[in-house]
């Protein structure tokens, strides 16, 4: 499947098949992230893996996005290592843990597996059920997994606006 199809095809999967992710396949979807383009390929970004029931249950107490998935990814930065705009001082942290996480989903779709961008959950409690040095910061949670039978895009996933309200040449 060519990019343009794949970025077209690829939606936010709410419901997962039991069935684990394997190790092979997991280790795609991060080398993808890996690869991600960073600011002065600093490489800030940094992935939790929970794959386990007990993990899975702990970050269940921090959002209310329960979709089944078999595999959390917990996507943030480190603020040490993260690039800083000499300007304004502007953190480029969390832009270089999102390309990252952009870059996750579309491997992810590409090997057949379905992914959720998940903002809504509680900073509090993450910190809380997952405690980490206060460097790292925690930016999204993407769920991981293969596609449920009944999963099926949004009814809004194939609307956009129009091209020439997000453009404009100058």
């Amino acid at each position: 499947m060519d990019f343009q199809e794949l970025a077209k095809q690829r939606y936010s999967v709410r419901r997962y098949a039991p069935e684990a992710v394997g190790a092979v396949a997991l280790n795609m979807v991060l080398e993808a992230a890996l690869c991600a383009p960073t600011a002065h390929n600093l490489q800030p970004q940094r992935i939790f893996v929970l794959n386990r029931p007990e993990l899975i249950e702990k970050i269940d107490r921090c959002t209310s996005c329960h979709f089944g998935e078999p595999c959390v990814l917990m996507v943030g930065y480190d603020d040490r290592v993260s690039w800083k705009r000499e300007f304004d001082g502007k953190d480029h942290g969390e832009i270089d843990a999102s390309i990252a996480a952009t870059q996750i989903m579309l491997a992810a779709a590409d090997l057949g597996l379905g992914s959720c961008w998940i903002g809504y959950y509680d900073p509090a409690k993450l910190a809380e059920e997952f405690p980490m040095d206060e460097h790292i910061h925690i930016m999204a949670l993407i769920a991981l997994g293969y596609p449920a039978e009944t999963a099926h895009p949004a009814k809004l996933h194939e609307v956009s606006i129009p091209m020439e309200d997000m453009v404009q040449y100058l």
